[in-house]
Order: structure tokens, then sequence, then C-alpha cells
């Protein structure tokens, strides 16, 4: 269990160091109004285009008061719009604004900037299998929470 709980710590303060290194670069390139916590919605949006509030809350794993929350401070700012969705017009489907697409592109560029400077530093062929460990340990994890979610019901 303390080899977990080492595991997490070092990816939450990855984590850490690649956001504020995503923002200090976007914030180089006129973004200068971005929060950490905005950026997973943002990037989000930005690979699968629109999404309805449940769907981004789900993926970012977001309450629904602070989803709430941020997205009203991203459509104030301008990144982002929410319209009716066409099936069902009592749902609201998130989608970035002209604004938010030049930040989509920000945002490409920025991370390719970065991931050229972790990859110099580590190779491809080490983050890659690197991402592969990780991508599995995710879906072990998950899997045993989802088969603890049910066993308690």
């Amino acid at each position: 269990m303390q080899r977990l709980a080492e595991v997490g710590g070092l990816l939450k303060k990855i984590y850490r160091i690649y956001s504020n290194d995503l923002l200090s670069n976007l914030q180089e390139k006129g973004f200068l109004d971005l929060r950490p916590s905005f950026l997973e919605i943002l990037m989000f949006l930005s690979e699968v285009g629109e999404a309805n509030i449940k769907e981004i809350g789900h993926h970012c794993d977001l309450k629904k008061q602070t989803m709430t929350s941020h997205l009203n401070e991203l459509e104030q700012r301008g990144y982002i719009k929410r319209s009716p969705g066409a099936q069902d017009r009592r749902e609201l489907i998130v989608s970035l604004t002209e604004y938010g697409e030049k930040f989509k592109f920000a945002l490409l560029e920025s991370t390719g900037e970065l991931e050229e400077t972790y990859f110099f530093d580590q190779g491809h062929i080490e983050l890659e299998r690197v991402q592969l460990s990780l991508e599995k340990l995710f879906h072990t994890v998950k899997s045993k929470n989802l088969d603890q979610q049910s066993f308690n019901l």
C-alpha cells in the first residue's frame, strides 16, 4: 500500500509541474486569465469539439457545483459558449468560441513544445513505456474501484 501511495504522490507532483509549465507557456502566448483548474475542461473540449455538461464533469471528475462555476467563468472570459442540444433542448452543449479555438491552437503548440522538452530528457521510448504502464495501472485501479462500489451497494 505504501508503494501505491508513493506512486500517487509522484503522479500528483508531476501533474502539478506539467500544469504549471503548460500554464506559463500559454501565458507567454497571451492567455493570461487562465487557472490550472480550467485547463482540464479546455483540453477536453479541444479534443472532442463539444460535449454536454455531464460528459465534461465525468471526464474531468468534477462535481456539478464546481463544473457550473468553472463553466460560468470560462464563458465570461470568452472561451466557451453553451447552446441547447439538437435532440433535447433542455440539455446544454458546451463548445469553444472563436477565442476558444485560438486557445486550442496555442494549447496544441504549447503541449508540443513541452512534449519535446520532456522527450529530449527522457527519450520517446521511455516515455511511451511509462505511459503504457500508467494506463495499465489506471485501468486496474478503476476496475477495482468499480468492483468496490458495486459491492457496497
